[in-house]
């Protein structure tokens, strides 16, 4: 297992006693659709940990696949400036959360950064996340969602 996942995979049970099962694909999974083909489901599955800036503040938004973030609806969600919501770039994602673009799993992050969900999730009875790599993902219940991440579900989608 690569370092960084197996360094997840750690803090994940030590945090939680959640025993994350790490399946890791070469080919990688920076894509929602190259998940979801490299695990076999649906894209819709496929929980994409998007990091945005609203105004100074960093949001973790967890998209299923199958979305995409409404920066118009997420301003509103914190009474923001449609104009101060943006993609954080890769410096703000790994001081954020400590993880990378590609591998920013749902939970384990570095500072308190608000954690917002898809409702689309509910509708699964399993969904995948990152686990560090753009290569690692495991396997969690929409429960298990809420518990690792105690996010907010909103719509703020398109």
């Amino acid at each position: 297992m690569h370092p960084t996942a197996q360094a997840f995979t750690e803090q994940i049970h030590e945090t939680y006693g959640f025993d994350a099962a790490v399946e890791e694909f070469p080919e990688g999974t920076k894509t929602a659709a190259d998940a979801a083909a490299a695990i076999g489901c649906d894209v819709a599955q496929i929980v994409k940990s998007i990091v945005m800036r609203v105004g100074d503040e960093t949001v973790v938004v967890l998209t299923s696949g199958a979305n995409r973030v409404d920066e118009a609806k997420l301003a509103a969600e914190f009474d923001a400036d449609p104009a101060s919501v943006r993609s954080a770039n890769a410096t703000e994602v790994k001081d954020a959360t400590g993880w990378s673009i590609g591998g920013v799993p749902p939970t384990c992050h570095d500072t308190d950064c608000v954690v917002l969900s898809d409702p689309t999730f509910e509708t699964f009875d399993e969904i995948w996340a990152a686990a560090g790599t753009p290569e690692a993902v495991f396997r969690l219940t929409p429960d298990d969602l809420h518990t690792l991440a105690d996010p907010r579900v909103v719509d703020v989608f398109e």
